[in-house]
């Protein structure tokens, strides 16, 4: 029997598997609550990964991810990206002094890269700071978005998410946003979470929602972290994301751990290549704004 055959038969039997055991999945996993030890332990997972970015956000440092490679592999990564790949990786920061484990939760931490060939930052970045327009850059992951505040490089903004797996979850999200500057050619921006409150009733978007920390723990925190360079005759983007969720329930490794590990890095991919799609879309339909680039996209 070819290997073919054999791969169907496993992909069928994994199938019934999971349709036999949806019925007792939704009651599994049904409530968590987000206890402080596992706040605190992503914190100070955060807190180190933030660490590192002072080398890079150093006018020589590496800025982009694929700058600290090897040379070989960087050259091989920028070739890529030219190509029109994006490129996405796994990250882990080790935490000195304690332990990189988050009790009752998962950190996924995930860092992607894209080029978009033909434009300037001046023409790249007012597409980013359109907050009030994020729900039609990153649809069908953000169903509503407004900006909250707004003062020099410093932004608050709100974000409806939606997440479709094994089963639908919305989220009223709030963020606060900071620009920042290398140089003339290098800008970056952190988005951290404040606030992460999941619907009570996916079908109505609008409605109610359930206490902070509380629900079914599909996320809980969410942090990105953006940079832009410009080079090689277009703007390279990069996206660092750290969410933070509820561990997976006991017995449901096999079933629950590749597509919950599966959905950062999906949502990763969608976001870069539709931001490279409607940057590349608006670049002739509406004027630069100079403004994003020489004062963090004071308005």
């Amino acid at each position: 029997m070819s290997i073919y055959p054999l791969r169907r038969i496993r992909r069928f039997k994994n199938f019934i598997a999971l349709f036999l055991f949806l019925p007792g999945l939704s009651a599994a996993i049904s409530a968590a609550e987000l206890k402080h030890e596992t706040a605190a332990a992503y914190d100070r997972y955060v807190a180190a990964t933030e660490a590192r970015f002072a080398n890079e956000l150093r006018p020589d440092g590496p800025f982009l991810y694929i700058d600290a490679l090897p040379p070989e592999a960087s050259k091989s990564s920028y070739q890529q990206l030219k190509q029109g790949e994006i490129l996405v990786q796994k990250l882990e920061t080790k935490v000195t002094g304690s332990s990189s484990d988050i009790p009752h939760g998962i950190v996924h931490h995930w860092v992607g890269l894209v080029f978009i060939p033909g434009v300037t930052l001046a023409k790249t970045l007012p597409v980013l700071q359109d907050y009030d327009h994020r729900a039609e850059l990153y649809k069908p992951d953000v169903i509503a978005s407004r900006l909250l505040d707004h003062e020099g490089s410093n932004y608050k903004i709100f974000l409806r998410l939606y997440q479709k797996r094994f089963t639908t979850a919305v989220f009223n999200t709030e963020y606060d946003i900071h620009w920042g500057k290398v140089n003339a050619s290098k800008m970056y921006s952190n988005s951290i979470s404040t606030r992460i409150a999941e619907v009570k009733d996916a079908d109505q978007p609008g409605g109610a929602e359930l206490p902070v920390g509380t629900g079914r723990g599909y996320l809980w925190r969410l942090n990105t972290y953006w940079r832009f360079e410009e080079k090689d005759g277009g703007v390279y983007l990069q996206c660092e994301a750290a969410s933070l969720t509820r561990d997976i329930p006991m017995g449901l490794g096999w079933l629950l751990g590749p597509l919950v590990t599966s959905i950062p890095k999906q949502s990763l991919d969608r976001a870069l290549g539709q931001t490279r799609t409607v940057v590349l879309q608006q670049i002739n339909s509406a004027p630069a704004t100079v403004g994003a680039l020489t004062d963090g996209g004071r308005r």
